[in-house]
């Protein structure tokens, strides 16, 4: 009976066992990559230079585009590269560098996402608050925390998953490495000590989705009262965005891990994992963007090269500010 000290390598799952399915797989996952890379990064250029928008709001935007940049960085490119080499293997070193990451740039944005609803519920429900509330110092803080929390969390649960001993193969049934998938190998009971962690975290997620739900009921209250139609509009156009990336990767993610055991298999598998780990950091910024004015026309800004006085760049003198 070997145990994790004795493998030295990984086999990930492929997406196809012909050349190809592989190129297929490799095309589609590049072109997302690379949507996602030129969207985030164009989110994350426009936020620092454009001085209008130094704002709570757009910091943490700033923050989240960041993340998910992270997110998919950590996961898609190798996956494209298996499939252009045609391999599947990943150092046990390389796997446990994977997983780490992940769960560090997935759990930080999910504390992310709380602050934000936090963020959205002041601006709403306390506007005249906001400035107290949501100073740069306190921005910086709950923007670090939920940092420090995301790497505390992969911390943990690495060292614990990687201190198991692993005796039944090295084959893993993900396209990338994953926490169930590494304990599914494991020959101990001590891998109940990670699905207590794991309930523990879940305990923890669980809250502060509540606080999330709680928040928008207040906020929905709150927008519901204001006489103005044109008021109600602009409060939902800031807030229906951030509802949406929340309401995204809460049904990927809870689908992925809470589905019926009936409803399993590899093909099911790998297609929701694709949902919750690459999808969202490649449409989040389309529904930032898609409803908010002022973000669309920085970015326009940007791509055209009439960016603020600040970044020393002439602005057309007919574009209409």
């Amino acid at each position: 009976m070997s145990n994790s000290s004795s493998i030295t390598l990984f086999l990930l799952m492929e997406f196809g066992d012909t050349r190809e399915l592989q190129l297929l797989h490799f095309w589609l996952f590049l072109g997302t990559y690379l949507a996602a890379l030129l969207a985030n990064s164009s989110i994350i250029i426009t936020i620092a230079c454009d001085q209008h928008l130094h704002t709570p709001m757009y910091f943490f935007l700033l923050n989240l585009a960041l993340l998910d940049l992270g997110c998919i960085s950590t996961i898609v490119p190798k996956s494209m590269a298996c499939s252009l080499w045609n391999t599947r293997a990943v150092s046990y070193i390389g796997c446990a560098a994977q997983l780490f990451l992940f769960v560090f740039f997935i759990s930080a944005e999910y504390f992310l996402l709380t602050v934000m609803s936090y963020d959205r519920y002041v601006a709403i429900c306390k506007p005249l608050h906001y400035g107290t509330l949501l100073g740069s110092r306190a921005c910086v803080h709950m923007a670090a925390a939920a940092w420090a929390t995301g790497f505390l969390h992969a911390l943990l649960h690495t060292a614990n998953t990687f201190s198991l001993p692993l005796c039944k193969g090295n084959a893993l049934g993900q396209f990338f490495c994953e926490i169930p998938q590494i304990l599914k190998l494991s020959c101990s009971h001590s891998y109940l000590r990670e699905l207590g962690l794991l309930m523990f975290i879940a305990i923890v997620y669980l809250g502060c989705f509540v606080f999330i739900v709680v928040s928008y009921v207040q906020i929905l209250r709150a927008v519901l009262r204001i006489p103005s139609e044109q008021g109600r509009h602009k409060a939902f156009s800031t807030c229906l965005p951030h509802l949406a990336v929340v309401s995204l990767f809460f049904v990927t993610v809870i689908f992925s891990y809470l589905k019926p055991l009936s409803f399993s298999s590899p093909s099911l598998d790998l297609v929701v994992s694709v949902l919750y780990s690459v999808v969202p950091p490649a449409v989040n910024p389309l529904i930032y963007s898609m409803r908010n004015k002022e973000l669309q026309d920085a970015v326009w800004k940007l791509v055209t090269g009439c960016l603020p006085e600040a970044t020393k760049c002439l602005c057309s003198p007919t574009y209409d500010t």
